[in-house]
């Protein structure tokens, strides 16, 4: 199995997602690219990000890679759900762009396998494919994926996460063990330290963290909670 270069050096390094939620103080292109540089500083090896601006204001400040994705919608199939939205995460200056690679029906008809080969015709780029079930990851390393993530398993937003929400383990040690040196990342749930030491243990490729270290709303709601009891 061939490892393109990029993603091998994400291997045993962690990834952090930077972004913030429609209508939230943070919200702003120039405001995630200085979090995502804060992150590249302490050692962040890739920074995941959503949105056309948000991507290339994060590409023009970071050094590290950067894997891009588009949410629209709340519902159903809303990460880069097209082939267009696809093409203009890439065309934002994404290095990879992440997909959801469930079976569910897509807004313009095509099926995820069929939108990566389309991808692959008019772009080059590295296609991370967000996953919620082991199926969805064998789809994923079945089309040709680069990447398969756990991203979707918890199926529910990371702003409805607590603390104590640990990542998916279980469905992330089935992929290792199934698909034997394909890069498997543990997103979702990755909350504090020993949630990504965990994850690496399991046999994770890489790591990716998000709510724990980007989005002061929830862990300040955290810190609140444990306070007030």
């Amino acid at each position: 199995m061939t490892v393109d270069p990029l993603i091998q050096s994400l291997k045993g390094k962690l990834i952090v997602s930077v972004q913030a939620y429609m209508g939230e103080p943070l919200r702003h292109p120039e405001t995630m690219a200085q979090m995502a540089r804060a992150c590249e500083l302490g050692g962040a090896a890739a920074i995941r990000c959503q949105g056309l601006s948000d991507i290339a204001a994060v590409k023009g400040r970071c050094e590290v890679p950067v894997i891009g994705l588009w949410k629209e919608g709340h519902e159903g199939v809303y990460i880069t759900p097209t082939l267009r939205h696809a093409i203009a995460c890439v065309n934002a200056g994404a290095d990879i762009v992440a997909l959801d690679a469930t079976d569910r029906p897509r807004p313009d008809g095509r099926t995820f396998e069929e939108t990566v080969a389309a991808l692959r015709e008019q772009c080059e780029t590295l296609i991370m494919a967000d996953c919620m079930t082991i199926e969805d990851i064998r789809r994923a390393v079945a089309c040709g994926c680069d990447i398969a993530s756990t991203t979707l398993s918890h199926n529910k937003a990371a702003i409805d996460t607590t603390m104590d929400d640990g990542p998916d383990l279980p469905i992330l040690r089935q992929a290792v063990e199934e698909f034997p040196g394909f890069p498997i990342i543990c997103e979702g749930h990755v909350h504090v330290p020993a949630d990504a030491k965990a994850a690496m243990d399991a046999g994770a490729w890489a790591v990716v963290a998000g709510t724990g270290i980007t989005h002061p709303t929830s862990i300040t709601s955290w810190f609140a909670a444990a306070i007030e009891g």
